[in-house]
């Protein structure tokens, strides 16, 4: 007796495995408190560089900015560590948020070129040369050109060959990735269009940076940044994660182009400063048109119910 198996046809639009939705929805997924919640945001202050903060891979696209370590005022972080210890402190993360990255998860590093402060140290070489060492694999470098020199003030031999400084007014925006460049999971749903994929692939990408003035952070990135970086590199519904949440700017993003964002973040002021600015910046509900609407996949990171708050693990 010959049995005939008939496949049903594949939908075009695919979504996360049961599987995977299933390992998400456990409410042990961060051991954090949890400060925010709303829309498809959750905010967590905690220390990323607790290791046992996720209990598990759930990250496919990751967008940051770490501390620069040149001395600028945060609240909970010292920003001038010697530059061993530095490198000692990005290995830490990095290899942290490489554990709880998908395999086919991706890392977008925003860091500076170099530094002159406390003597010339190539930061972004020797930040790219660890996250490889963690076992991030490296695919492409961004070249950010801020457009503003008005800010410097380092000449070293003023018009003297004895001992100038050469500045670049770029930054790097470095892209990484787990085990597999080629994404074949999640939604597989892309909504860049034509013309934003033909400017954000090439290698060169020219905005101007955000004021912490105008913000309130004495180091935030413009949302033009994590904007393209979610664009360009996740599917719809992915999990957008920021480990250094900062004001938020990365969480805001996802919320306004349809992922779910993920963030950590150390100091509670700035958890305070991040929640004001989602809800400023993410709109209001409408709740009639949300009705009407047809439920969107969750990825297993929002259960219906919410979740219990936990006790902050960890923090510096």
């Amino acid at each position: 007796m010959t049995v005939t198996t008939i496949k049903k046809p594949e939908s075009k639009v695919k979504y996360s495995t049961p599987n995977t939705t299933s390992i998400l929805k456990d409410s042990g997924l961060c051991q954090a408190k949890e400060y925010f919640r709303h829309k498809d945001v959750i905010l967590f202050e905690g220390d990323t560089l607790n290791e046992y903060l996720f209990n598990r891979e759930f990250i496919d696209l990751i967008v940051t900015s770490p501390p620069y370590n040149v001395g600028i005022q945060y609240n909970s972080h010292k920003d001038e560590l010697t530059y061993e210890d530095y490198l000692e402190f990005s290995e830490k993360w990095f290899r942290n948020c490489y554990k709880w990255t998908k395999p086919q998860g991706r890392l977008i590093l925003n860091i500076p070129l170099d530094k002159n402060k406390g003597g010339q140290r190539s930061v972004g070489a020797d930040l790219t040369t660890i996250a490889q060492k963690v076992g991030w694999k490296y695919h492409s470098t961004i070249v950010w050109n801020e457009g503003n020199i008005s800010r410097r003030t380092a000449w070293g031999s003023w018009l003297s060959a004895s001992a100038p400084f050469v500045i670049a007014p770029v930054e790097l925006i470095v892209v990484l990735y787990k085990d597999s460049w080629k994404k074949t999971t999640g939604s597989r749903v892309s909504d860049i269009k034509r013309q934003e994929f033909m400017d954000w692939t090439n290698g060169v990408w020219t905005f101007n940076g955000e004021s912490g003035k105008r913000v309130g952070h004495p180091a935030p990135f413009p949302r033009e940044l994590p904007h393209r970086a979610i664009k360009l590199f996740s599917f719809v519904r992915d999990v957008v994660f920021d480990p250094f949440c900062g004001s938020g700017t990365t969480l805001i993003e996802s919320a306004n182009n349809n992922r779910i964002g993920i963030g950590v973040e150390i100091d509670k002021h700035y958890c305070e400063l991040a929640k004001n600015r989602i809800l400023n910046e993410t709109g209001t509900l409408n709740f009639e048109k949300e009705t009407n609407k047809p439920k969107k996949p969750n990825n297993g990171v929002f259960p219906k119910t919410s979740q219990q708050k936990y006790s902050a693990s960890g923090n510096r």
